[in-house]
């Protein structure tokens, strides 16, 4: 219990988990407050860059939903 909350602190509840498969489970860790970006999907099948494009796997995605949680 120390250790968890030395490293996902109670006073810090912008969480964003980022999960190329299936989410279930992240919200353990994120909180009420934090989202899961996750596929949760099974048999999307093209090469990795579409697939992440297409799912929002980009760098640009994953810090809008941060600024979007911190806003």
């Amino acid at each position: 219990e120390a250790y968890r909350k030395s490293v996902l602190p109670d006073e810090i509840t912008a969480r964003l988990a980022v999960e190329a498969g299936i989410g279930m489970g992240w919200e353990r860790w994120t909180g009420a407050k934090g989202q899961v970006l996750s596929i949760e999907r099974y048999g999307a099948s093209a090469p990795f860059q579409t697939i992440f494009e297409k799912f929002g796997f980009t760098a640009a995605n994953v810090c809008a939903l941060v600024r979007g949680m911190l806003a």
